[in-house]
């Protein structure tokens, strides 16, 4: 019986969480919204994750697009302690991302058995996710998507034009 507090405590500060990200009016003129990037940093696919990592935030830095929103990448590696990709790390950097009011995209799995362990956390959260895909193309997507979207719910806007 312990663990009930825990689990109130966890709910209560992700309902806090949620509460202090865009509120009713939406995203704010020049406030910063989140892309999350997960693959393999290390290991046999660690140079190619690292690839997609820098791709991604290189197009983030050009700051191309109209959209008034900032953009950052934060990068999440799903390998375990031994290089290669792991589920469970996959399923722990997608949560991470929903537990973010500030993601609105998530770029990764380069492996189909991971995107089918994130795909369903991230489509629950209504979190877009661009997988098999460069880090400068799915920025560039997230780019288009804020431009083109509805400016006061980004997460809104991105999901849908990915779908």
């Amino acid at each position: 019986m312990p663990r009930l507090p825990v689990i109130l405590i966890s709910c209560a500060l992700a309902a806090a969480a949620v509460a202090s990200g865009c509120g009713e009016e939406g995203a704010a003129e020049g406030a910063r919204v989140t892309v999350y990037v997960s693959a393999p940093m290390h290991g046999p696919e660690g140079a190619a994750g690292e690839g997609l990592c820098v791709e991604a935030r290189e197009q983030a830095a050009q700051g191309k697009g109209d959209s008034e929103l900032k953009l950052r990448v934060i990068c999440l590696d799903a390998s375990e302690e031994g290089g290669d990709w792991s589920l469970a790390q996959v399923g722990a950097n997608a949560r991470r991302a929903t537990e973010d009011s500030t993601a609105i995209a998530y770029v990764g799995e380069p492996e189909a058995e991971a995107r089918r362990q994130s795909g369903p956390i991230l489509e629950a959260a209504e979190i877009a996710q661009l997988g098999r895909i460069g880090g400068r193309q799915a920025i560039a997507q997230v780019q288009a998507a804020l431009d083109e979207g509805d400016a006061s719910d980004p997460r809104a806007a991105v999901f849908d034009a990915v779908e």
